[in-house]
């Protein structure tokens, strides 16, 4: 009885922000229904099933990585809670329970969001089939969620983790093409998807690609029970900082604060390396070399190009990685340390200096991430105009840093992932991707990531330099964001003693 007490007060804590509950229903409908189709095309090429498997396996795909993150934060941001909770006398088993009960109940929620948009979108043939796989994955990510949060409090490297394990996942996996690489079966929804899309395997022995896709999902959720049962047993400890003078002297000790900040975390600077290098080479090695056709510009003349499928794939996977990185970094750069930029800007500091601190560190972080991501993509692949490409590539990366930074005080942690994972990988991975758009489209025109991506496909693939103009719209958008973010950080990190008082002087004059 009081762990579906627990339950009830965990889901009525997770509602108080009716926005994480509104994201938890639109994400994966949004995704299923923009994202499942081009999803099979892109696994058509790869040599991966028909449309309607690929399709299917989209929705499976959807509740996981919705799943997972919810359940993350469930974890991440509890122990302190959890563990007064359990010293109180409340059993740790019990509290480990409702836990996974309630990321349960979040994951069942994004699940039917993605099956009845699947249902929209195509129908299902195997209703229980369908029913099930999507329940299994969600139950899996679930795990992934808890589990990761157990081990990583940091909500940055936390939140990149787990999207790394769904990209591995996603794209590593047997929908995409790779149902028969021995490497691929331990991925963690290998024998779901291969059971769900009815896709034999032929390597699961006497019992059969169902029985493992049970065995994974009852493993990974008693592995996480037990790990957060453990996890509220662990002390922990808390760490802040925050400091008056110029402009200048301001920036500079607020710059030397956040990069002090950020150096102390290694495994961010890990996860930057390890992101773009596993998911560039991964899509090399599973990618076929075919021919592909794409259309760009010339000396100003519009042509249709043909090159290996592996050569394009090479180019447009790095601004995939860094946007996606970038988009996570600026959400949590500015998120995390909201409180303490409140308690300096109290104490003196302007927030301007303290904007340009964590803008600075954006930047540096982006430079990086892009850094490696073009380092990795130049073992497989050689552009045209290097420094165009890189270029670009730099521009997706801040673009999407200052998105990430936009997101954090308007949806906060738990929905600014959902919305950023949702944007970099509709607009650089899906709408903007020359494998699946051979030309830009008037939907594809209207998104941030349009300019530059134009830009790196003439960097990647023509001699002459042909977007002037989607390059003034890449810098638009950077100009635009740019303004937008500094207006929302100079509202949410602002005092709110003090905007009290600014309007009672107002009502005063």
């Amino acid at each position: 009885m009081n762990t579906l007490v627990l339950v009830r007060r965990f889901l009525s804590d997770y509602a108080r922000n009716p926005v994480n509950l509104l994201l938890l229903i639109i994400v994966p409908t949004v995704f299923v229904l923009v994202a499942s189709g081009e999803l099979a095309s892109f696994a058509k090429l790869l040599g991966g099933p028909d449309a309607p498997a690929v399709e299917l396996a989209t929705a499976g795909w959807a509740a996981g990585f919705i799943a997972g993150v919810a359940m993350y934060f469930q974890t991440a941001t509890t122990r302190g809670t959890d563990r007064r909770v359990v010293i109180a006398g409340m059993p740790a088993s019990q509290l480990a329970l409702a836990r996974l009960v309630t990321g349960a109940c979040l994951a069942v929620l994004a699940a039917t969001m993605a099956l009845l948009a699947l249902i929209v979108r195509t129908g299902v043939g195997d209703f229980w089939r369908a029913v099930a796989g999507i329940l299994m994955f969600a139950g899996i990510y679930v795990a992934i969620g808890a589990v990761v949060g157990v081990f990583v409090r940091n909500q940055l490297n936390g939140s990149v983790i787990v999207l790394f394990v769904w990209i591995v996942d996603v794209f590593f996996g047997p929908a995409m093409g790779a149902a028969d690489n021995i490497a691929t079966r331990f991925l963690p929804t290998h024998y779901v998807t291969l059971w769900m899309i009815d896709l034999p395997s032929g390597h699961s022995g006497p019992v059969n690609d169902f029985g493992w896709a049970v065995i994974w999902t009852a493993s990974a959720v008693g592995a996480a029970w037990a790990l957060v049962a453990a996890r509220t047993r662990i002390a922990h400890v808390h760490r802040r900082a925050s400091n008056a003078g110029s402009s200048s002297s301001q920036i500079a000790a607020a710059l030397r604060a956040t990069w002090r900040d950020t150096r102390r975390n290694p495994a961010l600077w890990a996860l930057l390396v390890v992101v773009p290098v596993v998911f560039i080479l991964g899509v090399y090695v599973v990618t076929p070399d075919k021919p592909i056709s794409v259309v760009v510009l010339e000396s100003g003349i519009s042509v249709t190009r043909t090159l290996s499928l592996i050569d394009l794939h090479g180019a447009t996977m790095a601004p995939i990685a860094v946007a996606s990185l970038a988009a996570l970094i600026g959400l949590f750069g500015v998120l995390q340390s909201r409180d303490g930029d409140r308690r300096a800007a109290l104490a003196g500091i302007r927030t301007g200096a303290l904007l340009s601190a964590r803008l600075g560190v954006l930047t540096v972080l982006a430079l990086v991430a892009t850094g490696v991501a073009l380092a990795t993509s130049a073992l497989v692949f050689g552009p045209d105009q290097w420094a165009t490409y890189a270029g670009a590539n730099l521009l997706v990366a801040l673009t999407y840093g200052l998105i990430g930074a936009l997101l954090g005080p308007i949806f906060g942690s738990v929905g600014g992932v959902f919305v950023a994972f949702l944007v970099a990988f509709l607009d650089v991975g899906i709408v903007q991707n020359p494998m699946l758009q051979p030309e830009p489209t008037v939907w594809s025109r209207l998104l941030p990531g349009y300019g530059a991506s134009r830009v790196l496909i003439d960097g990647a693939l023509t001699r002459s330099f042909d977007e002037i103009v989607p390059l003034l719209i890449g810098l638009g958008w950077l100009v635009a964001l740019t303004v937008a973010v500094i207006a929302t950080y100079h509202h949410s990190t602002r005092p709110a003693g003090l905007r009290s008082v600014t309007r009672i002087e107002r009502s005063l004059r």
